[in-house]
């Protein structure tokens, strides 16, 4: 018995120990962790179950070659006291690349978190697929993929981009909820520079073509940039406390004490005159728990802000549009972006609070011939699909197809709010005055001054929202001082609503 205790340690030691000391060095000085370190980083100390450590492969080019763990690190441990499942891709281990065990382990622990119903949080760092191993590596992506769509809606999955993500391996990250990508030590991209060198001439290196800002600013590919690994952990166990452990729980609450104080400085922060921006963000900051909002996306598409927050201790879903960028209106990019954030939301039975302040949609040629008319489709569907509780507040501008893209009652929303700054109306009194009296304005002698007093006459008329709430377009104009007391209130009512919709698989949103 002495001598198999002494084998069984012996063999742990070697596979614990995956690519070996000069292996675990060189990815140290590259500034990286181990794929057991960054495990050992997310999950609560001592909580770790590991899941196929004595995997082997069964490839014959390679022979007997020993690759611990088959290059993946995989099992279930806790985040604060809540199960959650995870693998690791091990570098040090013939470059973490995919073969046929691989995934095998990757696709059993896909398996039992949605048999469980439990989160998933992966860390890529890979070579790609395993050359040796040929079209079964092929295959065995494929599975990743489609397990990951079909844990999609079912369990909240975050992938934390660690280092090289290449080729098919960046499809899988693309497939989950939440993809944190580390500055600098990882890049993500299906066709690197000098692939993309030899096909097209054109020449770039990988830090511009697939390095975390890249992807945070141009591509929309990621959700958070994190200046090291450490950070990434750290943001993937801060998205998991405003989610469910799956799709058929509530999201968390945190314990409220009930006391709402309205806020005065609310009152100010509208400017007089309306062609002048403000920060959304000092408006969120002051509506939700304690000041504190997870902004998601937040170099992509500025001009909409999307974002996890707590009202009352309830984890809500924030959208915004955002003055300060493009004067808040929606493009192309702010489409998807906010439309993702909302389904995302409504899977998760997450509440969503919208804060309008929208002039409309982007008007130009490039725009529409890039499809606006598609992109700011998703806006309408993602909110009028959407069956968890939706509030929204008109703070300034909410007009034309924009009004209703950002959640009207219309569309879908179970309590709509307004300022006194709310100005609801089929475009801006400018605009509105030239269409309407353009058969005056051309027999004026002072058309300046005429137009002047057209514009007046509508602002007066349109730039407030009591003919809204007349028609009952909305359910009260409030004071900006009450809207986080009230939005609490509203939100108590609303979490157990219930929305029952046609029986169907699913619709069809316009891609």
């Amino acid at each position: 018995m002495t001598d198999r205790l002494k084998e069984y340690e012996e063999k742990r030691r070697k596979l614990l120990g995956g690519g070996g000391e000069k292996a675990i060095e060189s990815q140290h000085k590259k500034g990286k962790l181990t794929a057991r370190e960054r495990i050992n980083l997310l999950f609560d100390p001592e909580t770790f179950v590991e899941f196929g450590l004595y995997a082997r492969h069964r490839c014959k080019a390679l022979g007997d070659k020993e690759i611990p763990a088959d290059g993946v690190v995989t099992g279930k441990g806790e985040i604060g006291g809540r199960p959650v499942f995870a693998f690791s891709q091990d570098f040090t281990v013939m470059g973490g690349t995919v073969g046929e065990r691989n995934a095998q382990k990757v696709v059993e622990l896909l398996l039992y978190a949605l048999k469980c119903g439990m989160p998933v949080v992966g860390f890529n760092d890979s070579g790609g697929a395993r050359i040796q191993e040929g079209v079964d590596s092929l295959s065995a992506y494929g599975k990743i993929f489609y397990h990951n769509v079909l844990l999609s809606g079912v369990c909240p999955q975050i992938s934390i981009i660690c280092g090289p993500c290449a080729g098919g391996a960046a499809y899988s990250p693309a497939l989950t909820d939440f993809v944190i990508q580390v500055d600098r030590t990882a890049h993500m991209f299906i066709a690197g520079p000098e692939v993309i060198k030899a096909a097209t001439g054109e020449v770039i290196d990988e830090e511009s073509l697939g390095g975390a800002m890249a992807h945070a600013t141009l591509s929309g590919n990621i959700h958070f940039v994190a200046k090291s690994e450490q950070i990434a952990i750290l943001l993937a166990k801060e998205i998991l406390s405003f989610l469910p452990q799956n799709n058929l729980e509530p999201p968390p609450e945190r314990p409220f004490s009930g006391i709402v104080v309205d806020d005065e400085v609310m009152n100010r922060i509208i400017p007089e005159d309306p062609k002048v921006p403000y920060d959304m963000k000092q408006i969120i900051y002051r509506l939700v728990d304690n000041g504190y909002f997870l902004e998601v996306q937040e170099h992509y598409a500025p001009n909409i802000i999307v974002g996890f927050a707590r009202l009352g201790g309830m984890s809500v879903g924030v959208v915004a549009n955002q003055p300060m960028h493009l004067a808040g209106v929606l493009d192309i990019n702010a489409s998807d972006k906010g439309a993702r954030f909302i389904r995302t939301c409504n899977v998760y039975n997450i509440p969503i609070v919208t804060l309008v302040d929208v002039p409309g949609f982007l008007p130009g040629i490039k725009q529409e011939h890039d499809g606006i008319i598609r992109h700011g489709a998703k806006m309408l569907f993602a909110y009028a699909a959407a069956t968890v509780p939706k509030l929204t507040v008109i703070l300034r501008k909410a007009y034309g197809g924009a009004y209703l893209a950002m959640c009207s009652k219309d569309m879908g929303a179970d309590s709509v709010l307004a300022w006194p700054t709310a100005e609801i109306a089929v475009m801006g009194p400018e605009g509105a005055a030239k269409i309407i009296y353009r058969k005056e304005l051309s027999q004026q002698k002072d058309a300046s001054e005429f137009l002047t007093k057209k514009i007046e006459e509508y602002r007066a008329i349109h730039a407030n929202p009591y003919k809204a709430a007349e028609a009952l377009h909305i359910d009260d104009v409030i004071l900006p001082s009450a809207t986080r007391r009230l939005l609490i209130e509203r939100l108590g009512i609303l979490r157990a609503v219930r929305n029952l919709r046609p029986h169907k698989k699913h619709g069809n949103i316009p891609l």
